[in-house]
């Protein structure tokens, strides 16, 4: 019996060393984009009719003055707003037979004006970039950041680097035409392009050389302890070349460098999702719920501090997800809304209805594969 409190209930259990950090990351990055949808919403004068984390049974809620049902379901994974009029796909402002009476059709989301509507959509993947960029200015004005210059102390034998031609003492200038000042920069520039020919201009006894190296994947550990698949060319770096300093920010140029951070970030995703598509990335690399747990668990391990930039990471990558032009997602809504302002009228219900479908259909795939990879695949 004590074995069993243990395995649930210590902070190494699977309760409160799981479950709860999983729940913690994915509520706030859930109530986030939810609470972007509702205050835009809200700003642009669309009555709530609820507002849900989880989906299925509500478990507890509470009316507020303005009759918005706010609630926690009994099934974590995910929410929703709810506008008055529904926010179906297949709604659309001319919908006469809705239901509705004159001063609710006045505040349903379908009647209003197409720039209401897609700035209500795209205020939740909005909010998920402003959390993370949040996060990292926090993060950055409390701790600072360590930077090591883009040296090269070692070429590793047999390496595309050693291949290319660069040298122990070489100093990067930049890759692919893109300026470098530190060695992240480097391994930001290279990490996901594995099989891509890069232009690595060095400096070398004060003149520049140009060199065309092509990364190559190699298996590393991340900081959570994950195994993960990384393009790199073979080069390290070293304390007396790197000279690795702690940069400070005030809090404005905090908040400049999470701007700029979490660009590289969703710059870095964009480029994943094309290589991944064409069949050029490790299908390992996407996980669904049961890999965000396992995540949850060894970040809550280290510490509360990683475990809020896990929150910011998977912030990010919702956001991107949610602008993907797939119904039901919210990109989907916005390719919609596109074609209704080029058509200078809503589109047919009956090709929203079948775009819906397939959209759905892509959804349901995408959820299965990550499933597969979390249990069988990887």
């Amino acid at each position: 019996m004590n074995e069993l409190f243990q395995a649930l209930f210590s902070t190494e259990g699977f309760l409160i060393g799981t479950v709860v950090p999983f729940l913690f990351v994915l509520t706030v990055v859930v109530f986030v984009h939810e609470m972007g949808h509702y205050l835009v919403g809200r700003a642009c004068g669309i009555g709530v009719q609820a507002f849900s984390i989880g989906f299925g049974p509500e478990l507890l809620g509470f009316n507020d003055r303005r009759g918005t049902r706010w609630k926690l379901c009994a099934i974590p994974l995910g929410g929703y707003v709810k506008f008055v009029g529904d926010m179906s796909v297949t709604s659309s402002p001319t919908d006469a037979d809705d239901g509705l009476n004159e001063a609710q059709r006045r505040i349903a989301f379908h009647t209003q004006p197409v720039w209401k509507r897609a700035a209500t959509v795209f205020a939740g993947p909005l909010f998920n970039f402003l959390l993370t960029i949040a996060v990292f200015a926090v993060m950055f004005s409390i701790y600072g950041r360590y930077v090591a210059e883009p040296m090269v102390a070692t070429v590793n034998a047999g390496s595309p680097a050693q291949a290319a031609g660069i040298m122990p003492g070489d100093r990067f200038v930049s890759v692919n035409g893109e300026r470098v000042e530190t060695f992240a920069d480097v391994q930001r520039l290279v990490s996901g392009r594995a099989g891509d020919a890069l232009t690595f201009v060095m400096l070398r006894d004060g003149r520049e050389v140009s060199l065309t190296a092509t990364p190559q994947l190699m298996e590393q550990e991340d900081a959570l302890g994950n195994k993960i698949k990384v393009a790199v060319i073979g080069v390290v770096n070293n304390q007396e070349l790197g000279q690795p300093r702690l940069i400070t920010y005030t809090p404005p140029e905090a908040l400049g460098a999470a701007v700029r951070e979490t660009g590289h970030i969703i710059e870095r995703t964009g480029q994943f999702m094309k290589r991944f598509a064409v069949g050029r990335e490790d299908k390992c690399q996407l996980g669904g719920p049961v890999k965000i747990a396992g995540m949850s668990a060894q970040a809550a391990r280290l510490g509360f501090d990683w475990l809020v930039q896990l929150v910011a990471l998977l912030s990010v990558g919702i956001g991107i997800l949610n602008l993907l032009p797939i119904p039901p997602l919210d990109g989907g809504h916005l390719l919609f809304y596109a074609m209704e302002v080029v058509m200078r009228r809503p589109v047919s219900e009956r090709m929203m209805e079948a775009v819906y479908r397939v959209g759905m259909l892509l959804v349901l795939g995408f959820m299965g594969f990550v499933f597969w990879n979390d249990l069988f695949g990887c």
